[in-house]
């Protein structure tokens, strides 16, 4: 687990990030609403740093890739190339999503529902079994202290299974308190950690702030 909300595998060259809601604020757009049409070249540009950071052999996106079904056909040219340009010299993983179930057109990389690595099993929505790693909650911490409250994304595990922050600069947050988490964990004492600017910050669910 890292700051910018991926994981990295170091024994396997494995990197996994969740929920990049590609094409979100074009997705807005279609509909009215109005968003900063730099969403993509931001996460992209995240993306990047850590590919630099790890060098990793096989990346794998934990669904959620693209905000609706025909993002990547509204991809720009250079999203595009720069996506191209990340999946070169290593495998590309999508993982199926609720937001993106079908493959998609000219993005590279493969596809499946799925991915079983050994004892992980890597996919979106979180079932509640040992050795899962998914994410689709996009889970948030709010931390209350020294008369100020903050909240962040973060890592949600009870030690058999991990729900990964999201990864997209316009994905919200879910906080770890809702009963989506426990319903999950079957219990609130799991731990967050929390991502700070230079480190983890380990927390127990259960004295996390409510909303």
């Amino acid at each position: 687990m890292n700051c910018d909300g991926a994981l990295y595998w170091p024994d396997e060259r494995v990197l996994v990030v969740s929920d990049l809601h590609l094409e979100k604020g074009s997705s807005f757009a279609t509909r009215g609403v109005l968003l900063p049409p730099y969403d993509t070249a931001a996460t992209l540009a995240r993306m990047a740093f850590a590919i630099a950071r790890f060098a990793p052999r096989v990346v794998i996106a934990l669904g959620d890739s693209f905000h609706d079904g025909n993002g990547s056909r509204r991809l720009a040219p250079t999203d595009r190339a720069a996506l191209a340009g990340l999946q070169r010299g290593r495998d590309w993983i999508w993982i199926a999503g609720n937001h993106d179930p079908d493959p998609a057109d000219g993005i590279g990389g493969s596809f499946g529902a799925a991915l079983a690595i050994g004892a992980l099993v890597f996919r979106h929505e979180p079932a509640g079994t040992k050795g899962e790693i998914a994410g689709h909650l996009h889970p948030v911490a709010r931390v209350t202290g020294g008369g100020r409250t903050v909240s962040r994304r973060c890592f949600a595990s009870d030690g058999a299974l991990l729900i990964m922050p999201a990864f997209g600069a316009f994905a919200g947050g879910l906080n770890v308190r809702n009963r989506a988490f426990a319903s999950v964990f079957g219990t609130r004492a799991f731990t967050v950690h929390l991502l700070g600017e230079e480190r983890l910050y380990l927390l127990n669910a259960a004295r996390c702030a409510a909303d």
